[in-house]
């Protein structure tokens, strides 16, 4: 076996390296006791990034027309915060957002039942700061979710 088949190349990176070596990773969420498909499984990136996008542009939406009044700077200011509260009340009382719900995704425990208050506090702030939410691991849970404890499954 050569180098290049043991560390994996740039493209496919160590874990297509280990699993052509007979390393069984499982699928995404099993760690976590979660099914690897259907409802209740782990979202994928995809329906992630996508939920994220429409309750960001909605966010900025409102704040350019309510909040800023037109002015491009200032809804630029605004957005951000209400993101944030937004975000906050609605996963605090819904346990989603209106692109999550879009999406078909919920915020909760990793023992299934509802993400308490502090911990949506905490998790969006996390993801506010961008950088937390962009680190995943090998179940695509961002740094965001892990130190809350909060998973975001299909529903």
């Amino acid at each position: 076996m050569d180098t290049r088949e043991a560390l994996g190349s740039w493209i496919d990176g160590p874990k297509a390296a280990a699993e052509k070596m007979g390393a069984d990773f499982g699928h995404r969420g099993e760690r976590l006791g979660l099914p690897k498909e259907g409802s209740g499984s782990l979202a994928g990136p995809g329906r992630r990034l996508g939920a994220l996008f429409v309750d960001g542009w909605l966010c900025s939406l409102v704040a350019y027309g309510l909040l800023s009044h037109g002015d491009r700077a200032g809804a630029n200011l605004w957005t951000t915060p209400l993101f944030y509260v937004v975000t906050v009340l609605l996963l605090a009382t819904a346990g989603t957002t209106v692109g999550k719900r879009l999406f078909g995704l919920r915020i909760v425990r990793l023992d299934g039942r509802r993400a308490t208050i502090p911990q949506v506090l905490l998790r969006t702030l996390l993801l506010c700061l961008v950088v937390p939410a962009a680190v995943w691991d090998r179940d695509g849970r961002g740094l965001h979710d892990k130190a809350v404890g909060t998973v975001e499954i299909r529903i």
